[in-house]
């Protein structure tokens, strides 16, 4: 009887360990996006960079998105998820082996192109990956298993660099150091999970590395929205993983990057508790919400920097958690959704060229404005522009994005 008992919920586990196993490779890729975020400071300490290069470091990830976009947004679809995971995974490896032997700034640009390009490569493969694992077809509950696996390892990221530079020796190393472990644990359920393509591309030749962007012009109103949505979501994604590390010294008067490491992971915990818990949720609702939580939060985060005040900024992180997993998963299934089948890769693409803008652009601009006005002008200024954005996205996707 016992060993029934047990049977029977293995019977029903399995189905899910592939994408399980997938989904644990998307998380700890995503780990590396966010682990420098508490141990700038201790960079810029380090090698005596200014912020306007911080935030350039921090937005040389994007190139390395980009690229992946480019050269390997096909790729696939013709070798194959697996290879392209893994491939994904290998330049993870490179970009750690850099950060863990930084000896000055430009090896901290190297290293984070490069982990740029491993999370690009890794994200969009192992997301339709996860889509076409999934018991029963259930491409809804696919999309929302990689955006929850995606926020749990941006939210793992923070938490474990500020740990270790808060209370354990050589904090610059020792985090990269243990991702390493971690990214080499995640290869082996990746390497015995089924490839879902069935005709992989086996000869170079017939490799198309040519990157197919664009919207066709029935669905550019319904896109609209989305692809606005996706760039204000990750503008104030990029300002809490670049900047919160100085605006919590500013209100704390000294460095911590145990408080700022957690101030961000628990923003991307939340998120990813809210995609999970919203799974059934209707796509253009999601979105809408994610839109209307969006403007507390950022008037909330100016608060916080007016009245020096923490508690506020963990309720502005709290509204940022939830409008990021809102927004994000509405906009994103609403995309897959209006996209014609035979041009969805396009469509998607054109989608994630919205992401990674949103993540990079906006906070260029708040460190260039910051070196001409005070930080807090630049705050304003950016969480103004950025609800604009919210509010006129808000009203076109009120009219255009269609319902279920």
């Amino acid at each position: 009887m016992v060993l029934l008992a047990v049977s029977k919920p293995a019977r029903a586990i399995s189905p899910f360990l592939p994408v399980l196993s997938v989904a644990a490779a998307l998380a700890v890729t995503f780990v590396a996006a966010t682990l420098p975020t508490p141990l700038y400071a201790v960079y810029r300490r380090t090698f005596g960079f200014s912020e306007i290069t911080l935030t350039l470091i921090y937005a040389v990830y994007v190139l390395g998105n980009l690229g992946a976009l480019f050269l390997g947004g096909r790729s696939s679809d013709q070798i194959g998820r697996k290879i392209s995971v893994l491939a994904g995974m290998a330049a993870g490896f490179a970009s750690t082996l850099v950060f863990i032997f930084a000896a000055g700034t430009a090896w901290l640009f190297l290293a984070r192109t490069l982990s740029g390009f491993a999370t690009g490569l890794v994200s969009g493969a192992a997301t339709a990956w996860i889509v076409e694992l999934q018991p029963g077809n259930n491409k809804a509950a696919g999309a929302a298993t990689a955006c929850a696996a995606n926020f749990v390892g941006l939210a793992v990221g923070p938490l474990l660099a500020g740990l270790l530079a808060q209370f354990a020796p050589g904090a610059l190393r020792l985090s990269w150091i243990v991702y390493l472990v971690m990214l080499n644990i995640a290869v082996v359920p990746t390497l015995i999970t089924p490839e879902t393509v069935k005709a992989p591309v086996r000869r170079l030749r017939e490799l198309s590395l040519e990157p197919r962007l664009g919207v066709p012009q029935g669905i550019r109103l319904q896109f609209l929205s989305p692809a606005v949505t996706a760039f204000v979501i990750f503008a104030l994604i990029g300002f809490y993983a670049a900047l919160i590390p100085g605006l919590i010294l500013d209100i704390l008067h000294r460095p911590s990057a145990t408080i700022s490491g957690s101030v961000v992971s628990g923003l991307f915990a939340l998120a990813a508790a809210a995609v999970a818990l919203t799974v059934n949720a209707e796509s253009r609702n999601s979105m809408l919400w994610g839109l209307t939580m969006l403007l507390p939060g950022l008037m909330l985060l100016v608060a916080a920097e007016l009245f020096g005040s923490m508690a506020v900024l963990i309720l502005a992180a709290a509204f940022g958690g939830i409008a990021a997993a809102l927004g994000y998963r509405g906009s994103l299934e609403l995309v897959s959704r209006i996209a014609p089948e035979d041009q969805r890769g396009e469509v998607v693409s054109s989608y994630l060229v919205a992401v990674y803008a949103g993540n990079s652009l906006p906070v260029i601009g708040v460190g260039v404005l910051s070196s001409l006005v005070d930080s807090l002008t630049a705050h304003i200024v950016f969480a103004a522009l950025i609800g604009l954005l919210a509010i006129g996205a808000l009203a076109t996707g009120m009219k255009y994005a269609p319902n279920r």
